[in-house]
């Protein structure tokens, strides 16, 4: 990729970030890939779109040590779930056989598992060697006439976030637009239901999270045509453009995407959150009133005023266990406020909040939530975590797997909220989920045990003083 083409994807102006002095994106510092690089981004952007099959060119490690790291879940083709990789040798560098090798691997994709498409993953050796994706890719498309996409996303190029936007730049250069939607379906109960089709932007079906809200959609009319990229198919990229509306779920992921959306189709967009009643309800409510449809703002209102109720009978239980407890959550992006947001639904203070992946609207949002003086973590390095954890008396650590064993090691109850979860926190029962996972994790008794001090020492304890 031309260093114009990344200056251009880092100078986003949808972004919060180019209403500051500065321009664009924060660059690439050494050492920042540690969180994920672009190729790690690009890959899990697009990795839940279940019928293609993903091939990453270049060595084994590069597939291998990146495969599967989210936990997206798919209700039809499981494709995706296969690491596909061309495993190029120092030998295949030296003779420079990476091209002649990725084209046979299209080949075998092709033939083995006939894909919807094919999507093709550069890496930093095959980008350093200078191998021709684009024409490789075009190559190949017009021998086996499957559509083959050339992902340029080398994990030089800069960060994990970067690579998500790299991704979504893709879907709208080669995929979006290539297709017309089939016509909105007839409910034989309601006939009369005029059918609105939206996007969802960023929403990666973890643990099934989508599974949740999507019941709410249809009862509403609202058709989704495409989720990018959670349980979706390649045909539904397609169908993209002719959404009357899109809901960016992961803010820093695919800006890019909803705002060419709109330059070339007109299509309006918004940010929102399916964390939390309230969040849930303003998203609903957000959609209907970009539609602009009356007859669809009186369903989403009869449906928030139930769908509420019915949560707040619910949790009642779990709130009265759980006021007063506080939080230390460490995360980052969409979730630094949207967890807040959900969190204080329950009665939970969250003492401080990630903001390492978060924009300025993000952080906006956060201060709206916890006051103008609330505690943004930007480095949260275990030893800073735990002296946090100690002055603000957390009761639990909400944050990503790899800080689970920082928790444990102090004795401090922990909740993962990121990719790697096993429980859907989205929507009004994912609320339901979230106060009884918290609850189970904080008022489990291994704390109690695991804080006494042990037998033996009691023991040389009673010695000692005896």
């Amino acid at each position: 990729m031309k260093p114009s083409d990344l200056a251009a994807l880092r100078d986003e102006p949808a972004c919060d970030h180019n209403l500051k002095a500065k321009s664009g994106c924060a660059r690439p510092k050494p050492g920042a890939s540690a969180g994920g690089c672009a190729f790690d981004g690009a890959q899990i952007a697009l990795l839940p779109i279940a019928d293609v099959a993903h091939i990453v060119h270049g060595p084994i490690a590069c597939a291998g040590s990146s495969w599967d790291n989210r936990g997206a879940r798919s209700t039809g083709p499981a494709l995706y779930r296969l690491g596909m990789t061309t495993d190029l040798s120092e030998q295949d560098v030296i003779m420079g056989r990476g091209e002649k090798r990725l084209f046979h691997a299209v080949k075998q994709a092709i033939d083995r598992y006939q894909p919807a498409a094919v999507f093709v993953y550069s890496t930093c050796v095959t980008a350093l060697i200078g191998d021709d994706l684009p024409a490789i890719c075009k190559a190949a498309e017009q021998r086996w006439g499957v559509p083959v996409v050339p992902v340029d996303s080398a994990g030089f190029y800069g960060s994990k976030n970067l690579g998500n936007r790299i991704a979504g730049e893709v879907m709208v250069q080669y995929v979006v637009g290539t297709c017309e939607p089939s016509p909105p379906p007839v409910d034989p109960a309601r006939p009369d239901l005029k059918v609105h089709d939206i996007n969802l932007i960023g929403e990666y079906n973890i643990a099934g999270e989508l599974w949740r809200v999507l019941p709410l959609f249809d009862e509403l009319g609202l058709r989704v045509l495409c989720t990018l990229s959670g349980d979706t198919r390649f045909r539904e990229v397609q169908t993209m453009h002719r959404a009357e509306v899109n809901m960016i779920v992961c803010s820093r992921a695919m800006l890019n995407v909803a705002r060419k959306l709109k330059e070339r189709f007109g299509t309006p967009w918004f940010e929102g959150s399916f964390y939390g009643v309230r969040d849930v309800s303003q998203a609903l409510r957000d959609i209907a009133r970009l539609i602009g449809d009356p007859n669809l703002s009186q369903r989403t209102e009869a449906v928030i005023a139930r769908e509420e109720a019915s949560a707040d009978s619910a949790l009642e239980p779990w709130r009265q266990r759980l006021h007063g407890k506080r939080a230390l959550l460490y995360t980052g992006g969409v979730k630094s406020w949207s967890i807040v947001s959900a969190l204080q639904d329950l009665g939970i203070t969250v003492v401080a909040t990630g903001t390492k992946k978060s924009t300025e609207e993000d952080k906006a949002r956060i201060r709206e939530l916890m006051g103008e003086d609330a505690r943004m973590i930007e480095d949260g390095n275990p030893r800073e975590l735990l002296a946090l954890s100690k002055e603000y008396q957390a009761d639990l650590l909400i944050a990503g797997g790899r800080n689970m064993y920082t928790a444990l090691k102090a004795r401090l109850p922990f909740l993962d909220i990121n990719q790697e979860r096993e429980f859907a926190y989205a929507g009004y029962r994912g609320m339901v989920e979230l106060a009884r996972q918290i609850a189970r994790t904080v008022e489990n008794p291994v704390w109690d045990a695991v804080r006494r001090p042990a037998p033996w020492d009691l023991i040389a304890l009673e010695a000692r003083h005896g």
